[in-house]
């Protein structure tokens, strides 16, 4: 696997695309991924997991700091500081609710990426108790959803710290989604929106870089041709490499000294998709005089533009490809 590579001498940029609203580049299965390695030509990038997260595949490579969203949160209000790390020790979190054989097939999964990788996978720990995932639709279109048991999923993370652990996998164990035309290319991830609510919760309370992936007790693969963008997810019995290929370099962060770190001054530019712009990560940007590019060919089911939330400050722009070209004239020739 690459190594994570922060060049001091490129521009630092954040890339979002927010999960469980179904945006059309970036809410399947690591779609957004080339347009993510596009930008690392030339700059250092921040994405969250809902960009490169792939499954069995992942988008990441070195120049970005793969980042969850709890901390992108508190990145850009100034209040976090990353600290660029290799081969980090990962420990995974398994739902005691999934069965053994379930079970099994994850922890091959593991060692094949051990095996293969050289990812230090260094331990694992089955919650005391079950935790209970529900997962739904809004009205409004949105993914949602919520863990009935939170503490027992915290007292693993817990145990897995006392070992040394730097960053955790968590699998929890979830029902069949309702039949939809996700896999078509059609309409939200369902599951999406509660696994951001799981990895921002431990994320928050451990301190430490929190990701989710789903374990399903049908593991079946899909024989039937599926959208491309989502193609990664019907391929696979378990969602967890892609975890460990982003985890094993994924930066720390801090709270405190933020200013020794990596940290929002050293942040050039906020790229959103063009319709979900209320979210705090770009009104805190824009307070702090970061520029954030909208970009039209990527749309969610919200419609918060930069008219509904009134910041024409806000640049809108075609395209993922003319946002780079636009940022390498803004600030690359000026290095």
């Amino acid at each position: 696997m690459n190594m994570l590579s922060y060049d001091k001498t490129k521009p630092l940029i954040m890339m979002v695309v927010p999960t469980g609203l179904g945006a059309s580049i970036g809410g399947f299965a690591g779609d957004a991924s080339l347009y993510a390695k596009l930008f690392t030509k030339d700059f250092n990038v921040i994405v969250n997991p809902n960009v490169v997260n792939a499954a069995c595949f992942s988008g990441i490579t070195d120049n970005m700091l793969y980042t969850e969203g709890y901390i992108l949160s508190k990145f850009v209000k100034g209040e976090a500081g990353l600290i660029p790390s290799n081969h980090n020790k990962i420990g995974v979190i398994f739902d005691k609710a999934i069965s053994k054989e379930i079970l099994n097939v994850h922890i091959n999964t593991i060692n094949a990426v051990k095996t293969v990788y050289g990812i230090n996978i260094a331990a694992y720990e089955i919650t005391d108790e079950e935790a209970g995932v529900d997962f739904y639709t809004t009205l409004q279109g949105i993914s949602t959803g919520r863990v009935f048991n939170e503490k027992t999923i915290l007292r693993a993370a817990k145990k897995l710290i006392q070992k040394g652990i730097n960053a955790i996998s968590v699998v929890l164990k979830f029902d069949e989604p309702p039949e939809d035309n996700y896999k078509n290319g059609i309409g939200v991830d369902v599951i999406g929106g509660v696994e951001s609510v799981i990895s921002h919760y431990l994320t928050r309370e451990t301190g430490i870089m929190c990701v989710h992936a789903p374990a399903f007790e049908n593991i079946s693969i899909e024989k039937e041709k599926v959208d491309p963008r989502a193609a990664a997810e019907y391929i696979t019995p378990t969602f967890l490499p892609c975890l460990f290929f982003a985890l094993n370099n994924s930066p720390l962060f801090s709270f405190k000294n933020v200013e020794q770190y990596i940290n929002v001054n050293n942040l050039k530019a906020l790229i959103m998709p063009f319709n979900s712009l209320g979210a705090s990560i770009v009104i805190d940007a824009i307070k702090k005089g970061i520029k954030v590019f909208a970009i039209k060919e990527n749309k969610t089911v919200l419609n918060v533009t930069k008219d509904i939330i009134k910041k024409n400050d806000i640049i809108t722009i075609e395209s993922y490809e003319k946002c780079y070209e636009k940022l390498k004239d803004l600030f690359y020739e000026k290095l």
